[in-house]
């Protein structure tokens, strides 16, 4: 008699979530964004959330909570009810760096969230400063392990993305660039500028001001592929760095537990979204790539990527500011 009755409330579990699913939405949505209004992160969910919201025909709207890092958004989006309504911005820092440099996160970025889509790449341009003789990334390794250690890199920080894929790249071109963290990016580029320090991996779009202007001159990129705003700049992987690649990246995360059918409906949506073309040319001024995934490709990305730096942490012993 327990088996038939278990058979039953499993048959209406079943049920009612697919009644769930399938009346999905009848209300409106919200992407939680870990930072503050006017970002990257920012701008991207509020160009899906529009997109949601004309073919959902439910308000889709971004809904910020900064701090701790990203914890803050992360950790509300883990906890919500599993049922489509409530989305998280997943990026880099939320899914990979804080869970593999902070103790006691009260989320698990894989056991905790449902991955939805991969929304765009950030790449990032390997930059130096006119005084050093390179042009190019074989010139820079060369002259790095020629004097190794002096010289110095800037980052927006310890643990920020740049911080640690300079470090990636150390390890595998093994070089031995010197860190120098400053405490954000106009900081960073102060010095930069002056020549005090002589290279940084960062954003293209905070980069190409002062690629243009000459103060500074660009040599790769550190995506998968070119990009459209500097195609004659090489990746660091053909210029010498086989397997090499790093940036930002932005995505949609759901809590665990949400149904397969909410799943999918977001992710083609998503994936549409972010192959439409005025997407495309808005991406392009963030310095973004877009991808458009589908859930299983976003959730290998996820694990690949947090396999990857906990490597990278591991082996630097890098914190987190």
């Amino acid at each position: 008699m327990s088996f038939v009755i278990a058979l039953i409330a499993a048959g209406c579990a079943l049920a009612a979530g697919t009644v769930s699913a399938q009346g999905y939405p009848n209300k409106s949505i919200r992407i939680i964004v870990p930072q503050l209004p006017g970002g990257g992160n920012d701008t991207i969910a509020r160009m899906v959330g529009q997109k949601l919201t004309a073919v959902l025909k439910q308000q889709v709207v971004a809904d910020n909570r900064p701090g701790a890092g990203g914890m803050i958004a992360a950790d509300l989006v883990a906890k919500s009810p599993p049922d489509g309504y409530t989305l998280l911005l997943a990026n880099i820092a939320t899914m990979v760096i804080i869970p593999n440099v902070q103790k006691n996160v009260p989320y698990n970025p894989i056991r905790d969230f449902e991955p939805v889509s991969l929304i765009a790449t950030a790449p990032m341009l390997v930059v130096v400063h006119p005084s050093l003789p390179v042009t190019t990334i074989k010139q820079l390794i060369a002259l790095a392990k020629a004097k190794p250690g002096e010289i110095n890199y800037a980052s927006n920080g310890m643990g920020s993305s740049n911080h640690l894929a300079t470090e990636m790249f150390n390890l595998m071109a093994g070089t031995k660039l010197t860190h120098v963290p400053y405490k954000g990016l106009s900081a960073a580029m102060m010095d930069l500028i002056s020549g005090q320090v002589q290279v940084i991996f960062s954003s293209v779009v905070a980069m190409m001001p002062q690629v243009k202007s000459g103060r500074l001159r660009a040599i790769a990129i550190t995506g998968a592929q070119r990009s459209s705003v500097v195609p004659e700049v090489p990746t660091v992987a053909e210029a010498g760095v086989r397997g090499y690649e790093a940036g930002s990246w932005y995505g949609i995360s759901a809590p665990a537990g949400t149904a397969r059918a909410i799943i999918d409906q977001l992710s083609r949506e998503i994936a549409a979204a972010a192959k439409s073309p005025d997407v495309i040319e808005r991406l392009a001024l963030e310095g973004a790539v877009p991808v458009g995934s589908t859930p299983e490709q976003f959730a290998a990305h996820i694990k690949k990527e947090f396999a990857d730096i906990g490597r990278v942490i591991k082996a630097t012993g890098a914190k987190f500011d």
